[in-house]
């Protein structure tokens, strides 16, 4: 659905991105751990035309979307849920959500999957006319999330999504990338907690210093030994 082909990613002489190639297959949670610096984020900024890159290719659905502007990165059905939240404090709840329905025009639609989103997130709904930036980090979160799924995208990219956020909030936002998923909508995610994201992730990769060094299925790098050591905290065996 989504492939990535050789991209390089350079900020000024340094290259964040050194030639990595992968793929989101369609209907799959696909999941990129590294640490702090690694170039996940410059990833999805360049999948979401935010980076240019300095060469490579990224494909979606068969057609060639390298250098495209977001705008248009975000009407071929890709959208990104940005590390920080990034929700707009002074709007409301609802109206965050409103504004992630910018490009549709379908009012009943539109209706419908604020209710949908009201359904997974009731604390939203709870608080649909309070102000974004007076909520917690958590209901911020959630509303990042509903904000980006009322653009009905095909693949729903997120970025840190658990960063900050206490071990209870986790639990529900990991249980929603799961949900959702199982609705039929295909997740790229990028995360730091590695024991989380690879316990959902039918498809890992690992990425040191802007390359690929691994890959595998969640469960696969979940019993990996290096993995284990570098990234859930355990000794080699």
């Amino acid at each position: 659905m989504l492939k990535i082909d050789d991209l390089v990613v350079a900020y000024g002489g340094i290259e964040a991105l050194k030639g990595i190639s992968l793929e989101v297959p369609e209907g799959k949670i696909v999941t990129l751990i590294g640490a702090n610096g690694a170039g996940k984020s410059t990833l999805l900024r360049t999948i979401m035309g935010l980076e240019k890159p300095k060469s490579g290719k990224i494909t979606y659905e068969g057609e060639d979307i390298t250098g495209l502007n977001s705008q248009k990165i975000v009407t071929t059905g890709i959208t990104l849920v940005p590390e920080g939240r990034r929700v707009f404090p002074n709007l409301t709840v609802l109206e965050n959500l409103e504004i992630g329905a910018y490009m549709r025009n379908d009012k009943e639609g539109i209706a419908k999957d604020i209710r949908w989103i009201y359904e997974m997130f009731p604390r939203l709904e709870e608080r649909s006319w309070q102000m974004a930036g007076t909520l917690s980090g958590g209901e911020q979160q959630m509303l990042a999330v509903g904000r980006a799924l009322m653009c009905h995208p095909k693949v729903l990219m997120m970025d840190e999504p658990s960063l900050g956020l206490a071990p209870l909030v986790i639990k529900d936002i990991f249980r929603i990338i799961q949900i959702i998923n199982k609705q039929g909508m295909t997740v790229l995610l990028i995360e730091q907690n590695a024991n989380m994201a690879l316990k959902i992730a039918h498809l890992a990769y690992v990425l040191e210093t802007g390359k690929i060094t691994m890959t595998g299925t969640g469960e696969e790098l979940l019993e990996n030994p290096e993995i284990e050591a570098a990234y859930l905290g355990k000794k080699k065996k």
